[in-house]
């Protein structure tokens, strides 16, 4: 049976419930929600805030690394008293501290691709907020295999890019995507990330999950959008099914 508001969570979602496009249905579906999020970076910690603090009733937090004063600037969920702390132990802590309602569940190990699966299984949504490009093909074969919506983001320098991945619509995938840019996988450390975008960029990536969680579509699968940090500009492009990915694409 579906958990409903209680008149507590009611009145703390209040600017939620008063949208019609939200109403109480959209505020209980986000509340009946379990995503998983892969990756405490950047791009993680704004958007589990965002998920756990918009009333997302069950959210796992999948990272094995460790919060360093580096990443500081930019993934503002920790903080220096949590230097060499596991980042999902720190970013639950941190997040029950906002929203004590919200149930999260963390694990500070990489996965295999049977754990992987398996753990997909158990979730509603995943989001790919991850820094590299192994990571993100595993997680793209695993969420297409399970048939699982990915919203997949990635930034570097002062660019940022987002992709939603719903294999329920047998929509292009994101190595279909990746084909698309050089084989070169230059991490944030040798290329430098710009923080503001890397927070931009995993804000947009919650936001589109939020709306999609509740029934609204807003970024049709197959449409791969891009920001510029320097001028401010979003693109959009369609981009096509690669008709021999052996993820996507029936052989």
């Amino acid at each position: 049976m579906a958990d409903t508001l209680s008149y507590a969570q009611a009145m703390t979602y209040n600017r939620h419930i008063v949208l019609p496009q939200i109403d109480l249905s959209g505020q209980e579906a986000l509340l009946n929600a379990q995503v998983l999020v892969i990756g405490m970076g950047g791009l993680g910690c704004p958007a589990a805030q965002l998920l756990c603090t918009s009333g997302v009733g069950k959210i796992t937090l999948v990272d094995d690394d460790i919060v360093a004063s580096s990443n500081l600037p930019r993934q503002w969920l920790y903080s220096h008293a949590q230097v060499g702390q596991y980042k999902v132990h720190a970013a639950r802590d941190r997040l029950h501290a906002l929203n004590p309602d919200c149930r999260i569940s963390v694990i500070s190990q990489r996965l295999n691709d049977e754990d992987l699966a398996a753990l997909i299984q158990q979730h509603d949504m995943v989001l790919d907020c991850t820094d590299n490009p192994a990571s993100r093909l595993q997680i793209n074969a695993q969420c297409y295999q399970q048939q699982r919506v990915l919203v997949s983001a990635a930034s570097i320098r002062f660019e940022g890019q987002l992709q939603v991945v719903d294999p329920r619509q047998q929509s292009p995938c994101y190595q279909c995507v990746s084909r698309l840019f050089s084989a070169q996988a230059l991490s944030c450390n040798e290329a430098g990330i710009f923080a503001p975008v890397v927070s931009a960029i995993g804000t947009q990536q919650a936001h589109i999950a939020l709306l999609m969680l509740m029934g609204i579509e807003v970024l049709p699968p197959g449409q791969l959008m891009t920001y510029d940090g320097l001028s401010l500009t979003w693109q959009s492009f369609s981009v096509p099914a690669d008709p021999q990915c052996p993820v996507c694409q029936p052989q």
